[in-house]
């Protein structure tokens, strides 16, 4: 590939980034168009005050945890960032990637847009999306794991067919989760890929994606909690059964947000008719607090931020010319002198 044509290649990947950004935000508008203004408000402002601001700062600890994810990257690629950035990058990335679907495309051109301008190269994004890749896999598997053994039984099904389907995905998440481990300890060779070389991270490495992964999911759990328990009794660890498995089926799906598939295997698995209206109010809260409002917060600053470098980018070409001026002017009074 030629100077010219790798050039176009990677601005056309940085510009993709923002062109995900659209899209995320033309999906989460698709989500909710079908409530009218005053649908959202009901549903939102029915929670009462205090739970509002619990789930508000659980979705906010819960994209910190996500950004982790770019922490534990860096230090896989051996690379070190100031902490403003990772975290930057890894919020808005994820804020994007929640919404659009398809993490590692979504998510990813957004923080190839950003690494690069961070001095980033190619090869070391890739490392580094595709080894958050593999932290939400591990998280998966354990997370699967765990919604198994606390979820209650009626939640599998009636069937034999659906509770076996469920038993053989979460013999192959444990299967999944061991074998991980166990090359994370004995295999050291690294997978070459092109020009992209991927070694295995070691064990503690692996136990943090498995913890960070966790406490991700933890935190958006407790942003619906924090909604629905003011209208629905329901143990904790019966919700967070529940909540995993629900939420690891909607990522799967592969449909941006886990939209409908989330709310729909929800509703079924909490009992009671009188729970399905009290259920929509909490749900569409969680839809808002969790997608949308961290949305709107990464659009307003990066595009700030990039209106921040265009600024910082004119400034400097200014005493570029500036300084050429000068010298020109340095040099004429340097001709005429003699």
């Amino acid at each position: 590939m030629s100077f010219q044509a790798k050039r176009v290649f990677k601005k056309a990947i940085s510009w993709a980034g923002l062109f995900f950004f659209a899209v995320a935000a033309y999906v989460l508008y698709n989500q909710l168009s079908k409530y009218s203004l005053d649908d959202i408000k009901n549903a939102v402002f029915s929670i009462p005050t205090k739970n509002l601001w619990l789930a508000c700062l659980a979705s906010f600890f819960g994209y910190v945890a996500l950004s982790s994810y770019d922490y534990l990257a860096l230090r896989y690629i051996g690379r070190k960032l100031a902490i403003w950035k990772w975290i930057f990058a890894g919020i808005i990335g994820f804020s994007v990637s929640n919404n659009a679907g398809h993490a590692i495309v979504s998510g990813g051109t957004i923080r190839y847009r950003l690494y690069t301008r961070w001095r980033f190269r190619g090869t070391e994004i890739v490392r580094m999306v595709t080894f958050s890749g593999f932290t939400y896999l591990v998280a998966c598997f354990f997370l699967i794991i765990v919604g198994y053994l606390i979820t209650p039984n009626h939640a599998f099904g009636a069937g034999s067919v659906s509770k076996l389907t469920t038993q053989i995905v979460t013999i192959c998440s444990v299967i999944g989760l061991l074998g991980y481990f166990a090359l994370s300890i004995w295999y050291k060779k690294p997978l070459k890929i092109k020009d992209v070389e991927l070694d295995m991270p070691s064990f503690k490495m692996a136990l943090a994606q498995m913890i960070i992964g966790a406490v991700d999911i933890v935190m958006a759990s407790l942003v619906l909690y924090f909604s629905l328990i003011p209208f629905v009794e329901i143990p904790f660890e019966t919700f967070m059964g529940v909540f995993i498995i629900a939420q690891v089926l909607g990522v799967f799906s592969q449909v941006p947000g886990g939209l409908g598939v989330f709310e729909g295997l929800f509703m079924y698995i909490i009992p009671g008719e009188h729970n399905q209206v009290l259920l929509f109010g909490a749900l569409l809260a969680y839809r808002v607090i969790y997608y949308l409002m961290p949305l709107v917060l990464s659009a307003i600053v990066l595009f700030s931020y990039e209106g921040y470098l265009k600024y910082i980018k004119k400034q400097q070409l200014e005493k570029v010319k500036l300084f050429r001026m000068q010298e020109i002017a340095r040099q004429e009074k340097e001709k005429t002198a003699v």
